[in-house]
């Protein structure tokens, strides 16, 4: 795709230098609103008789990874020793309304698809992640969850086809081959697995929730339902389904963050809880009141065997969040504009060992 041109005046940076070298220049590029800007900082003089600006180069619509670091142009090449943290995203979506959530049914792991409401929480979901990277998804075996992955890929910028991978026997893998090179650049793999379902609720799978309730009493059902390691009859507690879930992200998710892919995961409220129970180490009576809207994208950053938790992203319009790595220093945008420029400044005075000040 061709650079397209960025006209709009955000503003201008002024930096009196304090160093002794008389000339240099220096560039860094963020991202922040759809757009990867390179910033080039010129410095020339002393501290006394001086100014220098950093301004906008160029700007482009990205497909760029979360990190896209550029090198210096008066200082050599960045130690790639210097230079080994993989940032990457990952996104985590519990499914739109299923027409059991919108009966006050037990649902568990029982395959029903969304309502006409749940398909526009899962395009609106697809809206808020447009401008985030996705190079994997995964997902559970059940409609629900597959179908909020699919529409929320629709609204991707990349406009890449998500396609289900079916390796489920020779055959399946064999007739599901694609030959053309080209196509595969423009698709995003889709893997699902069961481990990933929403926990089984054994007996209760079915009920109307405030009949049971009536039936077996509040605080009964209360346990089910909320408990950590009390499971309803027959079925799964969430500690039960949390050994699964996290088993399967840690052998079949995490090493894909790790090698630099953007993974988004759909899911369901227990089999992402037990997840995010992992990434954040939350005690078990800590996971127990955490609750997910359906529909509603989380965003994680993981680096460095870490994963920071950035919320949930408002909009396509809106900066995602990323970051430019030098060293051990690291800029991370997430906002508007306004604060992009603190940290810009504080990188000038990373940079220059510079005094910042705005126009």
């Amino acid at each position: 795709m061709a650079a397209a041109v960025f006209h709009q005046c955000i503003g201008a940076i002024q930096v009196r230098s304090c160093g002794t070298e008389k000339s240099g220049n220096s560039s860094l590029r963020f991202i922040s609103r759809g757009f990867v800007i390179d910033c080039g900082l010129l410095r020339k003089g002393t501290c006394s008789s001086h100014w220098c600006k950093l301004h906008v180069i160029r700007a482009s619509t990205s497909d760029a990874s979360v990190i896209d670091p550029i090198s210096s142009t008066s200082h050599n090449a960045i130690d790639s020793s210097q230079n080994t943290s993989i940032e990457t995203a990952l996104i985590l979506i519990r499914h739109g309304e299923s027409l059991w959530n919108e009966k006050n049914l037990f649902t568990g792991c029982v395959d029903v698809p969304l309502t006409k409401r749940g398909v526009e929480e899962a395009v609106e979901a697809g809206k808020r992640i447009s401008n985030i990277p996705v190079d994997m998804v995964f997902t559970s075996a059940l409609i629900r969850a597959q179908m909020t992955a699919m529409l929320a890929m629709t609204q991707h910028r990349r406009k890449k086809v998500p396609i289900v991978m079916h390796n489920e026997s020779k055959e399946a893998k064999a007739w599901n081959q694609i030959y053309s090179e080209e196509t595969k650049k423009q698709s995003i793999p889709v893997i699902t697995a069961w481990q990933l379902n929403e926990r089984m609720y054994g007996e209760l799978q079915g009920l109307n929730k405030q009949e049971t309730a009536e039936r077996y009493g509040k605080e009964k059902v209360h346990e089910w339902r909320r408990s950590f390691d009390v499971p309803p009859p027959n079925g799964e507690s969430l500690e039960m389904c949390s050994q699964r879930a996290v088993a399967y992200f840690r052998e079949h998710i995490e090493p894909h963050l790790q090698s630099g892919k953007h993974v988004m995961v759909a899911a369901h409220g227990n089999s992402l809880r037990s997840i995010i129970m992992y990434l954040e180490k939350l005690t078990s009576q800590e996971v127990i009141s955490l609750e997910l809207s359906t529909g509603i994208p989380l965003l994680y950053i993981y680096k460095e065997g870490k994963f920071m938790r950035r919320g949930s992203p408002v909009g396509a319009t809106e900066a995602g969040v990323y970051a430019y790595n030098r060293g051990n220093f690291s800029l991370a945008l997430d906002g508007g504009f306004s604060e992009d420029i603190k940290l810009l400044k504080h990188w000038c005075k990373k940079q220059a060992r510079c005094n910042v000040g705005i126009n």
